[in-house]
């Protein structure tokens, strides 16, 4: 959730006034104070924007208003920059809301509630091939966020309690992570003070954690390694038995045992069911917790996460809460209390509605779209893909001083099995061909997520970790919501708007605004941008000036 300051009308106002721009008339309009929304029942009522009103409204005028301004946001189905679900069958809405106000903290209350969360625990242990002679422990929470907070925590924890029992120093923690890491992992780190060893990524190591580089920074406090399960950037899976057998061969050399959280966010809701990944679970002994996200593979909406440990031992018991003043007896190890408990019944319901045989239909679905995004913008000669789940399993291409060819030739063409493939989550990387870049040079990366944004798209374009930032990618993560009509579509809109730049040797401000407004068209002209060549200026900074 994003910070967010209070705003007091009264001096926004004053500070217009003294301070006039050009924007001040057109703020006014808005009455950024009182707020005049018009109805038939409701023409005249003053509807303050930063303030409680004094008096209420009736609810279908503020219910009205509420969504009007809600029509600003973006589509969900078009958002293809989150890996966030935002579709769930019209049965499974119906039971959110009916256990709406259902809290998840109160078990005593809510008995079948948590008989349910249990049985979700269950289910995702034997997902993730919990041993026989394990019993796994686990909770839901609000997200991976919290999860992987929980699951460092109880790392940092274990490892102070060793070195006290060995007498030894508690200062100083810290533990490895790729520079790929998602920024909940380094908030981890930075909220419960220990010190983030950032490992480098590189071509080589599929712009993940670099296992070659894990041993050099591993020490006698280094509480634990996060090992990513689809990565953000380009959603390759990182090697969890790779890592899991260095830092067997240093608890040989140095009897220091360095445990392993898994952050499976979204990879440990899709590794299971398309068979393309190895070993990375619980049958790694090394692996003592793994967290994901309900709210994105998993397939339920947004506030649902897990995380689980291979057994009671690995979750220090002074982590462990017993509350007693809800009427009965409950243990607790989250970060929040009171959270919804209607998501932890959507994702039982998907579980026995979907079963293994339908979840691996949607995941296999989801990656076989996204392949055929990789190779159909590939085929293009225009892009190159960093992601590798077109390829055969063993060939990466897409990288630095790769170009056209090497980025196509080993794309897979027609096979259907995930097997056959690199491992990965359904996420398309793609950035522009060096013949591209060396034909078109005045054509910006950035502008094709702008244009993108006009129809409608959210794609990000954005650069690689700090010591890869050179390179830009645009990203597509493909979620069930992605259907073929939507998908040929985008690779449509994607190629004519790389074409509209490719052709644009002057500003062409029919790419830029659409449809054309006479007053911008005659501002162009008065400021002599008409006049520009195209690389002198890019999408956004004509869009800013003109604005």
């Amino acid at each position: 959730m994003s910070l967010a300051k209070h705003v007091d009308p009264d001096e926004l106002m004053a500070s217009l006034q003294e301070h006039p721009t050009k924007h001040q008339l057109h703020l006014q309009r808005r009455a950024t104070h009182n707020y005049t929304y018009g109805s038939r029942y409701s023409a005249g009522t003053a509807i303050p924007k930063f303030e409680i009103p004094s008096k209420g409204t009736d609810a279908g005028s503020i219910h009205q208003l509420i969504k009007d301004e809600l029509d600003l946001d973006g589509r969900t189905n078009l958002n293809l920059a989150s890996f966030v679900n935002t579709y769930m069958e019209t049965h499974a809405d119906q039971l959110i809301m009916e256990n709406i106000a259902k809290n998840l903290a109160d078990a005593d209350e809510y008995p079948a509630l948590m008989a349910v969360h249990a049985r979700c625990i269950s289910m995702i242990s034997h997902l993730w091939n919990i041993p026989k002679g394990q019993t796994a422990i686990g909770t839901a929470t609000t997200g991976s966020s919290e999860a992987i907070h929980l699951g460092g925590l109880a790392m940092k924890r274990r490892w102070q309690e060793r070195r006290r029992a060995n007498n030894q120093s508690t200062e100083k923690p810290n533990i490895l992570m790729g520079a790929n890491a998602q920024v909940a992992l380094e908030k981890f780190a930075r909220y419960f003070d220990v010190e983030a060893r950032i490992i480098p990524v590189s071509e080589e190591s599929h712009w993940c954690l670099d296992p070659s580089k894990v041993r050099e920074n591993l020490d006698e406090n280094t509480i634990g390694i996060f090992v990513i399960l689809g990565s953000t950037y380009t959603g390759h899976f990182e090697p969890v038995e790779e890592i899991s057998n260095i830092l067997d061969k240093y608890e040989e050399e140095t009897g220091i045992s360095i445990p392993i959280h898994v952050d499976g966010a979204s990879g440990a809701m899709v590794a299971p069911f398309t068979g393309c990944e190895g070993t990375w679970g619980f049958e790694l002994p090394r692996v003592h917790s793994i967290n994901t996200s309900g709210h994105k593979y998993g397939l339920v909406y947004p506030g649902l996460g897990w995380i689980v440990w291979r057994g009671e031992e690995y979750l220090p018991k002074d982590l462990i809460f017993e509350l007693h003043y809800l009427g009965g007896t409950e243990k607790s190890y989250t970060l929040n209390f009171s959270r919804p408990g209607a998501q932890v019944l959507a994702q039982y319901f998907n579980f026995l509605h979907l079963g293994r045989e339908g979840y691996e239909t949607v995941m296999r679905n989801a990656l076989r779209n996204a392949r055929f995004l990789s190779k159909a913008i590939e085929a293009s000669g225009w892009y190159v893909c960093l992601s590798d789940i077109h390829r055969k399993r063993g060939v990466f291409g897409g990288g630095i001083g790769k170009g056209i060819k090497e980025g196509v030739k080993e794309a897979v063409l027609s096979d259907d099995d995930p097997r056959v493939y690199n491992a990965g989550l359904p996420v398309v990387a793609f950035r522009f061909s060096d013949e591209f870049k060396k034909e078109f040079p005045h054509v910006k990366q950035a502008s094709v997520a702008t244009l993108l944004r006009t129809k409608g798209y959210i794609i990000p374009n954005y650069n690689l970790p700090p010591n890869v930032a050179e390179i830009e990618i645009l990203r597509v993560v493909v979620r069930e919501s992605m259907s073929a009509d939507l998908m040929d579509r985008l690779i449509g809109d994607i190629l004519q708007v790389t074409e509209t730049l490719m052709n644009a040797d002057a500003v062409d401000i029919e790419s830029l605004a659409a449809p054309t407004n006479p007053r911008i068209e005659k501002r162009i002209q008065s400021m002599g941008l008409d006049k520009k060549p195209a690389h002198d200026m890019n999408s956004k900074g004509i869009l800013k000036t003109i604005c």
